[in-house]
């Protein structure tokens, strides 16, 4: 039996079509899930050039496809530019999970999803980024805060997505769809964390 997901999402602005940038389809599924059977439209959103080596990108990317097509929604594909990303990350290997190194990462993604946004007519933003036990949700909110203050005609959605049953569901949702689930964050500095 299907864990009950026990809560009620209030979409700022009262929207019903989100854009939500998604770091793959395990992050993805309950929330999705959620949104969808409470009248709320995502288009997922995959802008993931942290991930490496390029075919871990790909699992991943395709993953995520198959749910969006499974739960017929949209998915857009970001340009994977691994060098921009390094960009924003270079001289950061070093420092652990939950550091400046995440932060600039969450801030490169979410920027580009939020001029996506902008330039496609999406009001709010949201991210699966912070339903991993490893990522620190006030460091997503705020790289996601930062990123739509770019683009003041773009909202924030900065939900918990860990609360009222969406962590076990999502857990429920990765046996139900048999998605590869990786082992790291998705970088290079992540693999040797497991994080």
């Amino acid at each position: 039996m299907a864990t009950e997901v026990k809560i009620r999402l209030e979409v700022p602005g009262g929207e019903r079509r989100v854009l939500l940038h998604a770091c793959c389809a395990p992050c993805s599924g309950a929330i999705v899930e959620t949104m969808l059977r409470q009248g709320i439209r995502p288009t997922i959103f995959f802008s993931d050039s942290n991930i490496f080596p390029e075919g871990e990108y790909r699992k991943r990317l395709e993953e995520c496809r198959r749910y969006a097509d499974f739960c017929g929604i949209e998915f857009v594909e970001d340009e994977y530019d691994h060098d921009s990303w390094w960009s924003f990350a270079r001289g950061l290997e070093n420092m652990p999970e939950r550091s400046l190194r995440c932060t600039m990462c969450f801030r490169f993604r979410l920027l580009r999803s939020a001029r996506y946004a902008h330039e496609h007519g999406y009001k709010v933003l949201a991210t699966t980024l912070a339903t991993s036990r490893w990522k620190s949700i006030p460091q997503v909110d705020a790289a996601g805060q930062y990123a739509c203050s770019i683009y003041p005609d773009v909202q924030w959605w900065g939900q918990n997505w860990r609360k009222g049953g969406l962590q076990p569901r999502r857990g429920e949702i990765i046996a139900e769809q048999g998605f590869y689930n990786q082992l790291y964050c998705g970088c290079e500095c992540s693999m040797d964390t497991g994080a």
